[in-house]
């Protein structure tokens, strides 16, 4: 009886650590990268505004060439749904909205995954010239992690993760981008 009353204790002990623990890790997250691409910012910008050809640049697109998209509205324009789903747990499912453009400047967006877990995030594209026909895009990522799942931030390093897969992207529209 002695033993199941310790063991009882420890387990209270470890659920309840990480749960006290997690109401004192923050709860937003940020992650941005940039690059510099050697063509006009309206050029870069008119290719990028287009959510369809991130299926050419972004990582998260590109891990499962099997996904099945569908995409609602007018591409280009606030409103417009580009949705996936795959049975990829890397990939999952869920849809991004633009949700808002200012010419050759920025474009907002709001992501919603679905599988293989709920949450919302935002992200953004910010265009900026940076010398005779160079652009500098900045891509960022955001949101909050409701507690207790906020503690996952603790558990993986969200800036590497989200930041390496954001700089492969940025990598791949700057390869797109100069060919052309």
């Amino acid at each position: 009886m002695k033993i199941l009353k310790w063991l009882v204790i420890i387990v209270v002990i470890i659920i309840a650590v990480p749960l006290i623990a997690a109401l004192f890790i923050k709860k937003d997250y940020s992650v941005s990268r940039e690059i510099i691409i050697n063509k006009p910012k309206q050029e870069v910008f008119e290719y990028t505004k287009y959510l369809k050809n991130q299926n050419e640049f972004s990582k998260w697109a590109l891990m499962d060439p099997h996904m099945k998209k569908t995409f609602t509205g007018t591409d280009g324009t606030p409103g417009f749904i580009s949705a996936w789903e795959s049975d990829s747990s890397d990939v999952g499912a869920g849809e991004q909205e633009i949700k808002a453009v200012k010419d050759g400047e920025k474009i907002d967006y709001e992501i919603r995954f679905k599988k293989p877990f709920e949450s919302t995030s935002s992200a953004y594209m910010l265009f900026e010239p940076a010398g005779t026909s160079q652009t500098k895009v900045k891509w960022e990522f955001y949101g909050n992690m409701p507690y207790p799942m906020n503690l996952m931030t603790v558990l993986m390093n969200m800036d590497e993760a989200i930041g390496n897969d954001l700089n492969t992207g940025l990598k791949n529209l700057k390869g797109i981008m100069e060919k052309k």
